[in-house]
């Protein structure tokens, strides 16, 4: 609403703004791809735990995409919408592309992508003391799984495993929601 707000008050054309989107999304993806570095030295963690980082992620995928239905049913969004909001929690190189071919709205899914990351930046340690969680893995998996590359950004800050499981949950995430979407995309049906 604030962007919408902004475009319309500065007389800025939306196929410009569109435009200056794809501009910050060339710049995310090799952001995201040094992720890689911290979950190598991580390698031995990735191996222990495996099955419960893919069933961690695998969860939380889910969780979300039933989340999004369920608003889409009891708030009666507009079908573009309910397309727009289902990859709002994987990374922008991922949520741009898939917006786009299921039909969505792909500066709607940017906005959204950036407000959930940022909320999970801001957020996410304050939840996981409140609610008492203290594993590294688990508050890694959670925050990239949620808050993709914004939320990593601020696991880095808190521990290499924090930051190499989220940025190893940005990945598979963004897998698991693309093999997962058309399932709720019928769903609409």
């Amino acid at each position: 609403a604030v962007i919408i707000i902004l475009l319309i008050v500065l007389d800025i054309r939306y196929d410009i703004y569109e435009a200056s989107a794809k501009t910050i999304d060339l710049f995310l993806t090799p952001a995201t791809i040094c992720y890689a570095i911290p979950l190598y030295r991580q390698l031995s963690i990735l191996k222990k735990n495996y099955a419960v980082i893919v069933v961690s992620i695998l969860s939380g995928c889910i969780s979300n995409l039933f989340c999004i239905f369920a608003m889409y049913k009891i708030f009666n969004f507009d079908e573009k919408i309910y397309y727009s909001l289902l990859p709002k929690s994987v990374t922008t190189a991922i949520g741009m592309g898939l917006s786009e071919k299921i039909g969505g709205i792909a500066t709607l899914t940017v906005s959204c992508i950036m407000i959930t990351g940022l909320f999970g930046a801001v957020m996410a340690i304050t939840l996981c003391r409140v609610l008492k969680i203290k594993n590294p893995i688990a508050i890694g998996l959670a925050v990239g799984t949620s808050s993709h590359a914004i939320g990593t950004t601020k696991m880095m800050e808190c521990g290499e495993i924090e930051g190499s499981m989220s940025g190893l949950a940005i990945v598979i995430s963004g897998l698991i929601t693309v093999v997962l979407i058309p399932m709720f995309l019928k769903l609409n049906i």
